[in-house]
């Protein structure tokens, strides 16, 4: 009897102030698990990706995947807007064996009967839309990369036989030799003279999910590499790469133009060259201004690059557009203006046909 008002009393016994220490001890760690689980719960908040498994599970993907060959894999991303990123070649051949749906609460990503040239990135994230612009959020996204493994392809394969690297000085340069299977010893070789790469972590790196990193590339790098990948078997020979070095002033297009002749007889042909010197792998976009264009005066565009080796061991990219104007009349006369563009922004340059 004695104990029950000790209980209905304790609350207020100085004797319970004792015990609170004892719970403040705890407490302290209590913000701290609050905060690793605000930091887990917003992990899992930007990752909206699962993986469909058997008999209708789901789970997380990890950040890497390692499947079988042949095998189908089903994800999903929470969301009534989602987009998707995967192995661009799946896009370029229209694979049918890739579905993408957006269904009412989620996007469903499907590949099936999966092979060794599937291996690589695949994630999605939400687009937030307000009218005709949408874009990415970026607290809510996910993605894993998926190995395709398969003994008989070692090396993840690609449409073409020989590729050209570009080596910028000021950037680091990829020797994209991806592997299947991520245990697989991965090294580099030159072709000639005939030796192993040697790649010491710091200048030249293995990343598993990219290949060769050249960090810092000279010309002294530049010539024709492969790449040699063993695991449980024979080893597998990579295709060739070409590494060329570039050394071209970054910025707007570098731009000239000049006409055939800046005078022209009537029914003359002329023609107007707009011209580029510029990076290996950087496009550029061309735009014409002339006189007949209000009148919607016939003319011929055509656009075309070619590399050239500067014999310095540099390699420049010359972009051209050349603008054709046949059988010239009094209403051509007048300014060519040629707008390059690229990535860094675009030149505008002009000259001048007269008729004589």
């Amino acid at each position: 009897v004695i104990g029950q008002p000790a209980k209905s009393k304790r609350p207020k016994e100085p004797g319970e102030d004792k015990i609170k220490p004892v719970n403040k001890k705890v407490k302290p760690k209590t913000p701290k698990v609050k905060e690793r689980e605000s930091a887990d719960s917003a992990l899992k908040s930007q990752s909206i990706l699962t993986q469909v498994m058997d008999k209708g599970r789901f789970q997380k993907p990890a950040a890497t995947l390692s499947l079988s060959a042949g095998q189908s894999i089903e994800l999903r991303c929470k969301g009534s807007n989602v987009t998707w990123n995967y192995p661009s070649y799946l896009d370029t051949f229209k694979d049918s064996r890739l579905s993408i749906k957006q269904l009412d609460r989620y996007g469903q990503l499907i590949l099936a009967n999966s092979t060794a040239a599937d291996t690589g990135e695949y994630g999605c994230w939400l687009q937030l839309c307000n009218g005709n612009k949408c874009r990415k959020d970026e607290t809510k996204t996910g993605s894993t990369y998926i190995f395709f493994t398969d003994k008989e392809e070692l090396f993840v394969p690609t449409p073409s036989y020989f590729e050209i690297v570009y080596l910028n000085p000021d950037k680091p340069a990829v020797i994209p030799c991806r592997v299947t299977t991520p245990s697989a010893k991965v090294t580099l070789h030159r072709e000639f003279p005939a030796e192993e790469i040697e790649t010491d972590g710091t200048d030249i790196i293995y990343d598993v999910k990219k290949g060769f990193v050249y960090q810092h590339p000279t010309s002294d790098h530049k010539g024709i590499v492969y790449c040699k990948a063993e695991s449980q078997g024979a080893p597998q020979i990579s295709i060739k790469y070409h590494l060329l070095y570039v050394e071209v002033p970054k910025g707007p297009p570098s731009t000239t133009i000049a006409a055939s002749s800046n005078r022209a007889e009537v029914s003359d042909s002329v023609h107007v060259i707009c011209t580029v010197l510029g990076e290996p792998d950087v496009d550029v976009d061309f735009r014409w201004q002339y006189p007949g264009q209000e009148s919607a005066r016939p003319v011929i565009i055509q656009n075309f690059w070619r590399l050239i080796n500067r014999g310095t061991g540099h390699t420049t990219r010359i972009s051209k557009s050349v603008l054709l104007v046949e059988d010239f009349e009094a209403r051509d006369a007048g300014n060519y203006v040629c707008i390059a563009r690229n990535l860094q922004g675009e030149t505008t340059v002009a000259t001048k046909v007269e008729l004589n």
